[in-house]
């Protein structure tokens, strides 16, 4: 929950001229609903793409306070986020409800980035890998192969944001390891090479290139430290 219309052209003004060469990533911002077509407009003719921060599964109805799938498409957006870690935490998302919007966004036009991430007493109690498997499972574990190459999944370990704990990219390459092989018993082992997995756990410009050298990770799902523009530029150009 960050950013006026007037914080989000800013911005983008700052942004944009950095990025105009970057060619070796895709680049997706997540604004919130408010700021969604001003970004749209300021991204308009540029490699960056705008992504929702959540979406509702039905198509329209007496849902006060959601937005739709067709609501987001019409408003420019190309992405939405799914499950993320607070939404889950704090607004009782669901792997019932995950699913659900993961079903409407890929039906309705929308590639999904899908989170999944276990909590500090999941990790620290040996359950983690159970956690996440269960997550799949439960909220992409019924998608059709067209469906499923419109998902990116986003890894998040939840103990390692904001509390001074941090995984290390070893830790991580793990977590991504085992995403990988869930969704090759799931699927299939060319579903899964092709999968892209993000890491979502407190990425900095001062942890992205170790991170990015790991075979599983495909990219970052970037949190506090994409709000200032130079340093979300110093992670996309972390070569």
């Amino acid at each position: 929950m960050f950013k006026t219309r007037a914080e989000t052209r800013a911005f983008f003004d700052a942004l944009i001229p950095e990025i105009q060469n970057v060619e070796h990533c895709d680049i997706v911002v997540a604004p919130p609903f408010t700021a969604l077509s001003t970004a749209v407009d300021e991204t308009d003719g540029t490699r960056v793409a705008i992504s929702a921060q959540d979406v509702h599964w039905e198509k329209e109805g007496a849902f006060t306070g959601e937005v739709s799938v067709r609501m987001l498409v019409e408003a420019g957006c190309t992405y939405t986020i799914i499950g993320h870690s607070e939404r889950r935490q704090y607004f009782g998302e669901t792997d019932e409800t995950v699913e659900k919007k993961t079903l409407a966004s890929v039906g309705g036009g929308l590639e999904a980035i899908v989170c999944v991430g276990e909590t500090l007493s999941q990790r620290d109690s040996g359950g983690a890998f159970d956690v996440v498997r269960r997550q799949i499972r439960n909220g992409l574990g019924r998608l059709t192969d067209s469906a499923l190459s419109h998902i990116i999944v986003a890894y998040e370990p939840v103990w390692a944001i904001g509390t001074g704990r941090t995984a290390t990219p070893e830790i991580a390459a793990e977590m991504h390891a085992e995403i990988r092989r869930i969704f090759a018993e799931i699927y299939n082992p060319a579903a899964a090479d092709s999968l892209r997995i993000l890491y979502g756990g407190s990425v900095k410009p001062d942890n992205i290139t170790a991170l990015m050298k790991k075979e599983d990770i495909d990219g970052a799902l970037v949190g506090g430290a994409s709000l200032d523009p130079g340093s979300f530029v110093s992670i996309i150009k972390y070569l």
